[in-house]
């Protein structure tokens, strides 16, 4: 019941399940990856605030906006229709698209983690229908098995992709603040900058045919690479 004694709208509990969803303190391990930040740190790519909001920048528009962005409301179609052959399909895709190892084995250990969360969730696990559609995947990617929860939750696909961002951006600013390092206020502005792109990002997203999805990014991939024989790190990719 709200204040005015009436029931809480479904809109407004979608919203507060797409917060707990974009939230920092979601239980998958996202905050131990900076998936090729800390190696461009390293070699000297990114060592201020400036080509940190270049770096990300550069990430959010060509791997985040024109990849995995389409491809978490194309998943989320895919749930509410319970098309378990196109689900199958994105996720075999994505899986593909990790160009290293440990993109690959983040994406799995993330998808892995917020699949064994939801199934403890009563707002979720409850629905085993739901549940046996995530569980039918030997490895899950994350967009794949996020894209579950926030169609089961009914968020609108705009205002999910736009926490898909958000959630992603913040954690590549906390990573660059640690090992930049950044000051909080330098953080806090590239999340204010950066952030300003993701509604015409979105909007994009939406409207992008799967023959036009890419996440060519040689920069990520290298630096990923590289990042794997990185002498000393503080993060897993």
């Amino acid at each position: 019941m709200v204040a005015g004694g009436g029931p809480v709208s479904a809109p407004g509990l979608a919203l507060v399940r797409l917060l707990q969803l974009a939230s920092p303190t979601l239980p998958v391990g996202a905050y131990t990856y900076s998936q090729g930040l800390e190696w461009a740190v390293e070699c000297g790519v990114v060592g201020n605030q400036d080509s940190a909001g270049h770096w990300i920048g550069d990430q959010l528009e060509w791997n985040l906006a024109g990849l995995e962005a389409p491809l978490v409301a194309g998943a989320m179609a895919a749930w509410r229709d319970a098309d378990a052959t196109l689900l199958a399909r994105l996720n075999e895709d994505f899986l593909a698209s990790r160009e290293t190892a440990e993109l690959r084995a983040e994406t799995v250990q993330m998808g892995y983690s917020l699949r064994r969360l939801l199934s403890g969730l009563a707002a979720f696990g409850s629905d085993r229908g739901a549940m046996a559609r995530l569980e039918r995947f030997e490895e899950i990617a994350y967009p794949v098995a996020w894209a579950a929860a926030a169609a089961q939750w009914q968020v609108p696909a705009a205002d999910a992709l736009g926490a898909y961002l958000w959630a992603w951006l913040e954690n590549q600013v906390m990573a660059a603040v640690k090992c930049v390092p950044l000051g909080q206020s330098a953080g806090q502005a590239l999340l204010s900058s950066l952030g300003e792109r993701i509604p015409g990002l979105v909007a994009e997203a939406l409207e992008l045919d799967e023959a036009g999805w890419s996440n060519f990014a040689p920069g990520l991939a290298i630096a990923s690479s590289r990042h794997e024989t990185q002498y000393t790190r503080l993060f897993r990719s």
